[in-house]
């Protein structure tokens, strides 16, 4: 794809984070920058730079990485591309998870567990406020309000700006709610994987901004006729499903490559057709 003709994130539309943070809503997901397994170096640091980069350039305004990518990894490398940062760039990271080894995420919501996370992300990224702070996941272990407890108390302290959950159900996010303003959800959803359907109806109804993680899945006749029907490839159909499912949602695709970042980025102009949408949705 062309300099000269290339879509950008802005052709889908913005939405607001927490009422004062507004971004192009469709976002880049950093955790594929990584090694094999979200663990450890990428094969070329300065490729996954370069894809960072182009990512903005295409108006990505919203990043989405976690401490436990790589671990580490994924937070240096955003600060070594893009820092300082543009102004209009929001990052969004999470703690809450361990790494032990290649694809082995354990839980660990334990408050000072958080705080030590956080305070690396702080590090890496070279922020004083960390604009979107997610719980990466609640544990069986601990309960909510301690887990949120220590971020309530770096949000008072100025260290994060908004507070966001993820993997979170219906329920959970209630007693979120109880404590502190959500801003965000950001739950495994997709065409194939309609688990949180309800979580999205949520996030609507209370303007949260959804974010789906595994955003792509393309196996479905209805995506490959649509796919057929537009002259795109699959994975733009169900991207630009994904924006037409509700204006609450904020995809994050995620890659190592600038091929399939452009391509991703170019499903922000496509508009499907009710029929489409209907078919894919089934």
């Amino acid at each position: 794809m062309s300099e000269s003709n290339a879509v950008t994130a802005s052709a889908a539309g913005t939405i607001d984070v927490g009422g004062d943070l507004t971004v192009n809503r469709l976002g880049f997901g950093a955790m594929r920058i990584t090694g094999q397994g979200i663990w450890g170096d990428p094969p070329d640091r300065e490729a996954a730079k370069a894809v960072l980069r182009r990512a903005v350039e295409l108006g990505v305004n919203f990043i989405d990485t976690a401490d436990s990518y790589g671990p580490n990894v994924s937070e240096e490398l955003i600060a070594e591309a893009l820092y300082p940062y543009p102004d209009d760039l929001v990052i969004a990271t999470k703690g809450g998870l361990t790494r032990t080894g290649p694809g082995v995420w354990p839980r660990n919501g334990r408050p000072e567990h958080l705080v030590k996370a956080l305070e690396g992300s702080l590090k890496r990224l070279k922020l004083e406020q960390i604009p979107l702070y997610q719980f990466h996941a609640p544990d069986p272990a601990v309960p909510i309000e301690e887990s949120l407890g220590a971020l309530i108390e770096a949000k008072q302290a100025g260290k994060v700006r908004h507070i966001g959950v993820s993997n979170f159900d219906e329920t959970q996010i209630a007693i979120a709610q109880g404590l502190t303003p959500i801003v965000s959800v950001q739950n495994r959803y997709n065409a194939d994987d309609r688990t949180s359907e309800s979580v999205v109806d949520l996030c609507e109804q209370e303007q949260l901004a959804f974010l789906p993680w595994a955003p792509i899945s393309a196996e479905s006749a209805a995506v490959k006729e649509a796919a057929v029907n537009h002259g795109i490839s699959p994975r733009q159909v169900v991207l630009a499903w994904l924006l037409a499912r509700s204006p609450q949602m904020l995809p994050i695709p995620g890659t190592g490559s600038i091929g399939h970042l452009e391509e991703n980025i170019a499903a922000a102009s496509v508009r499907l057709s009710p029929a489409e949408v209907a078919a894919i949705t089934g």
